[in-house]
């Protein structure tokens, strides 16, 4: 399914959408139909729109409206990246909240479940089902060294001139290192108007 196609666009051919929330202007894309309750995606630590792998968000569109937004700070959206879990959570429901919708169904990936399940906990009538995929509670067990294994996974990944995620997301045998590659080509999908890049400040 593509914009060539003359059908609803796929992820890799989904426009950048803008909407502001408050004096910020926050990034996103809206596929699939546009009734029922929306699905609503938050990624990983140091991921951008075009870190979701297109063939997984392609398929929940099939039925579902899904939307995926960058947070504040965070690749085409404005503003400085928050400091804490709460705070992207705060103006991750800022952000449903602007798009109209009281009542959205969450999906958490890694970081992004961390977010969600604080949106959940804070403001539990906007949330009616949540998804957490890679994640954990507060205080879980490894939840500490996430940042840890973060950092020490992409310090590999530049010595060995990869992406981090071949080593985030994958096991080193010779099945994992062909799913990266199949994964990371995916991601590239896109050619036109992607999304900026993540920058470490």
């Amino acid at each position: 399914m593509n914009v060539s196609q003359g059908t609803q666009p796929d992820f890799a051919h989904a426009p950048n959408l803008t909407i502001k929330v408050g004096d910020t202007r926050f990034v996103y894309r809206d596929l699939g139909p546009k009734d029922g309750v929306p699905l609503v995606l938050f990624h990983h630590l140091t991921a951008v729109l075009d870190n979701w792998d297109p063939r997984v968000i392609d398929g929940l569109a099939k039925s579902r409206r899904v939307i995926a937004f960058d947070n504040r700070g965070i690749g085409g959206s404005e503003g400085r990246v928050p400091d804490t879990i709460e705070e992207m959570a705060k103006d991750g429901a800022a952000f449903i909240r602007a798009l109209g919708f009281t009542q959205v169904d969450l999906l958490g990936l890694s970081m992004g479940g961390f977010v969600t399940q604080m949106i959940a906990q804070h403001d539990p009538l906007l949330v009616r089902r949540m998804i957490l995929a890679g994640t954990g509670p507060a205080g879980g067990v490894g939840i500490d060294k996430v940042t840890r294994v973060t950092l020490y996974d992409m310090f590999r990944a530049f010595l060995a001139r990869k992406d981090p995620k071949n080593y985030l997301f994958f096991t080193q045998t010779v099945r994992g290192r062909k799913a990266a590659g199949e994964f990371l080509a995916r991601l590239r999908e896109r050619t036109e108007d992607r999304d900026k890049p993540i920058m470490l400040r």
